[in-house]
């Protein structure tokens, strides 16, 4: 009898201590980073299932969390990240890969100003445009690329000139008597609205429109018209990456208006002259043809624009970096010879990661513009495009005929306008006013052109505060 007591009091004691073992309390620690990239993740939660202990991943994507023994289970969560579960037997480190969702990000949205919010506030106040879209439109000006792409902004062309800017308009007019334009900020820069132009386009991340107050707040009363945020890219750690996005074009009227000829013309100032009695004033209509189609003299039907685009980022977990090189050359449909715009551009966007604490970055933006206009294209002072669909089709675009320059004047005055060989350019006795030779409009127009060079640059240090330098700043105090 004793002997068995003392036998089942040996296997209680056992049973005891197996369960102490494995109920001992331990440490894991380990790292997080992001499938495909492989990039440490920051931020993400690790909690005990089933109990109120969890902590953080640090900058370097690393956790350590005290479990109360084996068979415990780890839960990792981040946002658009699928949550994870692990069981621990040990305290053998414990790293994972976690994948996203592949949806998007319902909850809350990030880049507004300095804060987050749900989206459930601000859906209709913000609109995103991304890099993947800005791509399929090679329009070379961003404010462009936007147009149809945003609900409740209204993007208008000034020009139709090569490189023209736009008139954009957030949710309609806003004040009477002040600007209305938006606010730009470019990577937490202000650029003033019409220097927009010097962005390279295919150097954009992404876009985000603030269409009203709660969005827009912290950028004060210059948000009353609306903020346009734009983000350019940055570069990866990981492997050298080389980017080229080229494209080529051309440009036509899309239609032309359709006028009379010489003959036809000279048919109607004969009834005309005749109806007026007078006399009848080309008496030879078969001599006469079909004469000079002005049209088809200032437009280009093969008005040629291309874009050439190279980028190198990559870097490593202590720096990163992304440098672009830009070239553009677009012609215009409306006399080409005067109507052109180029832009060369250049940036450099990096980041440094000094220590734990600090982290050092710049974005270095350069763009050469210069642009060639027709000048005065459709006011009440005449042009081209005015005088082309005007001037009688009887003009010659220059004057050969002897007898026709002694006839007319005009052709003796010093300030007459006279191609390489010494002809004058045509000029109408039946048409006057405004309306002027475009041919010679566009010789006084040759060597005028406009330029800019434009650079935007910021720089910023970030002190990154944890849990863990805290406790350590308070621990050494």
């Amino acid at each position: 009898m004793k002997l068995k007591t003392t036998l089942m009091l040996c296997a209680f004691l056992g049973l005891f201590g197996m369960h102490a073992a494995f109920s001992q309390a331990f440490t894991v620690s380990g790292t997080v980073s992001s499938q495909g990239t492989n990039l440490p993740l920051q931020g993400v939660t690790v909690s005990v299932k089933g109990s109120k202990v969890s902590t953080v991943t640090d900058q370097n994507g690393a956790y350590s969390i005290p479990v109360p023994g084996k068979g415990s289970v780890l839960v990792f969560t981040y946002v658009n990240m699928k949550a994870v579960e692990l069981t621990t037997n040990d305290n053998t480190p414990l790293s994972l890969t976690m994948e996203t969702t592949g949806g998007n990000m319902e909850e809350v949205v990030l880049n507004v100003g300095y804060s987050t919010q749900r989206k459930s506030v601000t859906t209709g106040a913000i609109s995103s445009v991304k890099a993947r879209d800005l791509e399929r439109v090679p329009n070379g000006r961003i404010e462009q690329a936007l147009q149809g792409r945003v609900a409740g902004v209204t993007i208008m062309q000034n020009a139709g000139q090569p490189g023209a800017g736009s008139t954009i308009r957030v949710r309609g007019i806003t004040t009477f008597g002040g600007g209305n334009n938006p606010l730009w900020v470019v990577d937490n820069v202000v650029v003033d609205n019409g220097a927009i132009g010097y962005l390279n386009q295919s150097d954009i991340e992404s876009i985000e429109v603030l269409k009203d107050a709660t969005s827009a707040a912290i950028y004060g009363t210059r948000a009353a018209t609306g903020v346009i945020l734009v983000t350019t890219k940055k570069g990866k750690a990981g492997k050298l990456s080389v980017n080229y996005n080229g494209f080529y074009g051309t440009s036509a009227p899309a239609k032309r208006l359709d006028l009379l000829n010489a003959t036809q013309y000279a048919t109607l100032i004969n009834e005309k002259s005749i109806g007026g009695g007078g006399p009848v004033l080309f008496p030879n209509l078969a001599s006469i043809g079909l004469g000079t189609d002005w049209q088809k003299e200032i437009f280009n039907k093969d008005a040629r624009r291309f874009s050439h685009e190279l980028s190198l980022s990559g870097g490593t977990e202590k720096s990163t970096f992304y440098l672009s090189f830009g070239y553009q050359d677009q012609q215009g449909i409306v006399l080409s010879d005067i109507s052109n715009y180029t832009k060369k551009s250049i940036r450099l966007n990096s980041t440094h990661k000094l220590s734990r604490v600090f982290t050092f970055g710049e974005s270095i933006g350069y763009t050469h513009q210069k642009g060639k206009g027709i000048g005065n294209t459709n006011s009440e002072f005449g042009g081209p495009l005015s005088s082309a669909i005007n001037l009688d089709p009887i003009t010659k675009v220059v004057e050969t005929d002897p007898a026709a320059i002694a006839a007319n004047s005009n052709y003796n005055n010093v300030n007459a306008i006279r191609d390489a060989n010494g002809n004058p350019y045509g000029i109408s006795l039946l048409v006057g006013q405004e309306m002027t030779n475009p041919l010679a409009y566009l010789q006084t127009r040759r060597g005028n052109y406009n330029w800019s060079d434009d650079i935007v640059a910021n720089a910023y240090l970030e002190v990154h505060i944890t849990k863990d330098l805290m406790l350590k700043s308070s621990v050494g105090g």
